[in-house]
């Protein structure tokens, strides 16, 4: 045979094996390894461990630093290849058989809240890791490069998602965290370059799609014994401040009848936000988390009362009916007891952030192949999965959080919930690969 017909048979072969790899590789891959995951997982809880069994690895800290240089350092071993964009994002690079496709991009943080767990963000990226190590020991070469990614300081405003999307404002970059470090230093400090954060900001044609693993952060998961949450969106959120007016005055030389008290408006208002979120259809949930009454003194009745009101569902416009109902019952209980409640809405919250249909399927799909039991569930916290579904198609997966704890030093998540989310995260991508969302 010549050499050119050999030649043709190879390109054939290729092509063949480019289309039956993918089923292959979900039958023949192993199963995620709890050992090593939970095995990194205490690893990383070394940088920022407090005597309290959590972390303090907020973001900026000396302890972030560490431990990014620890996920640096496992990735390198893994044969990635690493970069830290302008954002201090840190992205690893697995190449795919097609190295001008779109990759996939997975991941999620390592950052903490101050007196955190180990698990809020970390799960999500070993998870990554996981994946990545579950693809080489099966020795399968994706068509699309793969890109994991470490988001950097999500707990402090999704700082590196919204860089990515083209959204951090530039105000933003003198808030300074708990860290003591401001955005704009912090960034620096642990590899970005906040003169060129511009160029972080990505194109809405640059990933195939991204995914996100994360621990449920609620309890629904761990209380239904269910393996798998298929993330429908991020929930919006609604901020105001409350401000109710009535008048200050003796406490005891005043009437009961006779009295314009701002505080019982204030309990009467609360009442009314957790009854109305309460007999309203839906999942909507509504908080009054911070109160404060002026003057403050024990024996002078509240001239003045400030109040906190946040409001979250999946949908604007249950957000908006919810806070209608609110504004309504305030409106009521400022006549009776003759007092004023004013609301002004505060410009820090966030959309709705639904994720992509077609990937939930996908989840959907994987964990059903598995054997997974599962659930669709909306996230009631945020994400920076709440960034990227503005940058690519956005699946997110949930798994059980014990006893629904989380942002504390007894957050936890058991390795054989992180292995069977790492199992799920891996034969997703497997099937984007193969072309699932064009089906």
């Amino acid at each position: 045979m010549t050499f050119a017909g050999l030649r043709n048979i190879a390109v054939i072969l290729t092509f063949v094996a480019g289309i039956f790899q993918p089923a292959m590789a979900a039958d023949n891959l192993p199963k995620a390894s709890p050992d090593r995951m939970e095995g990194r997982i205490k690893a990383l809880s070394q940088f920022g461990k407090n005597n309290d069994g959590g972390v303090d690895r907020v973001a900026y800290s000396d302890a972030d630093l560490q431990g990014r240089a620890y996920i640096i350092s496992e990735l390198e071993a893994m044969g990635l290849s690493v970069r830290i964009d302008a954002a201090a994002n840190i992205f690893a690079r697995r190449e795919g058989r097609e190295p001008s496709a779109k990759p996939i991009l997975f991941g999620s943080h390592t950052d903490s809240v101050p007196g955190g767990g180990n698990y809020d963000g970390p799960t999500g990226v070993i998870a990554a890791m996981e994946a990545i190590d579950l693809l080489n020991a099966a020795n399968f070469q994706t068509n699309r490069p793969l890109e994991l990614v470490v988001f950097s300081n999500e707990e402090g405003g999704l700082v590196g998602s919204l860089a990515m999307r083209g959204h951090l404002q530039p105000s933003a970059l003198a808030v300074v965290n708990a860290s003591g470090r401001s955005i704009a230093d912090g960034t620096n400090f642990i590899g970005g370059n906040i003169n060129d954060i511009a160029s972080a900001q990505v194109s809405t044609d640059t990933y195939e799609a991204f995914i996100e693993l994360h621990i449920e952060q609620g309890g629904i998961l761990y209380e239904e014994k269910l393996d798998i949450g298929v993330v429908e969106g991020i929930v919006g959120i609604g901020w105001w401040d409350v401000t109710i007016e009535g008048y200050a005055n003796h406490g005891g030389t005043t009437a009961m009848n006779n009295r314009r008290d701002a505080l019982v408006s204030a309990a009467e208002l609360t009442l009314a936000v957790n009854r109305i979120a309460l007999e309203m259809d839906g999942r909507q949930v509504a908080t009054v988390g911070r109160i404060q009454a002026f003057p403050g003194a024990p024996n002078v009745i509240p001239g003045r009362v400030e109040m906190s009101l946040e409001i979250r569902d999946l949908k604007q416009a249950k957000i908006d009916q919810v806070y209608a109902a609110v504004e309504k019952a305030a409106a009521e209980i400022a006549a009776r007891t003759q007092t004023s409640i004013s609301f002004k809405e505060i410009n820090v919250a966030s959309e709705p952030a639904p994720t992509d249909i077609r990937m939930r399927r996908i989840i959907e799909a994987a964990a059903l192949d598995l054997g997974y039991s599962h659930r669709t569930m909306p996230s009631g916290a945020g994400h920076d999965a709440q960034d990227m579904v503005h940058i690519a198609p956005t699946g997110m997966i949930f798994v059980p959080s014990v006893g629904g704890v989380s942002h504390s030093p007894n957050e936890f998540t058991t390795p054989g919930a992180m292995a069977k989310g790492a199992d799920v995260l891996v034969h997703s991508i497997i099937a984007i690969d193969a072309g699932a969302l064009k089906k």
